[in-house]
């Protein structure tokens, strides 16, 4: 089975109110989702839609295509990053808690990234566009909070 995943995050402020958005289509099966925090970053809702986009799949062994505008996220991956913080045990890298969900989500499916161009009328990221900035804007009580965020933000303050 071959899936395409769009993926697109927003935050209103780095940090500030973020979300995330992201279609997932096979033939033609499609389906958005997407979701806004409180209190947390560009990068871990970039991050973070390419995580729910991937423990969506249900069949194991899924082809996936993820099409994103991080380059954070697409580089990670696609030159060896992750592979390097996860070697020396994730030593002063930011969002581990996100990082390791990713590699539980990608173990049991074959995942390759294409980095695409932001804003620049790419139909399926202008559409997460919108969905992730909307999330983002949701009323404060419809955020939830990113717990990871909250502990990695807590855990800096400490070291100051």
């Amino acid at each position: 089975m071959k899936v395409d995943l769009y993926t697109d995050g927003s935050s209103l402020g780095n940090p500030g109110p973020g979300g995330y958005a992201v279609i997932l289509q096979s033939g033609r099966h499609y389906r958005e989702i997407w979701a806004g925090y409180k209190r947390t970053t560009n990068n871990r809702m970039e991050l973070m839609a390419v995580i729910v986009g991937l423990e969506a799949l249900k069949k194991p062994g899924t082809q996936v295509c993820v099409y994103s505008d991080s380059t954070y996220v697409v580089r990670a991956v696609e030159e060896g990053w992750l592979e390097n913080w996860q070697a020396r045990g994730f030593r002063k890298v930011k969002n581990v808690d996100l990082w390791k969900r990713y590699l539980q989500a990608a173990a049991s499916h074959t995942v390759r990234f294409v980095w695409i161009k932001g804003h620049a009328g790419h139909p399926q990221n202008e559409k997460c566009d919108k969905l992730a900035v909307a999330a983002a804007k949701a009323p404060e009580e419809e955020l939830a909070e990113d717990e990871g965020f909250t502990k990695e933000e807590t855990n800096q303050s400490k070291l100051l």
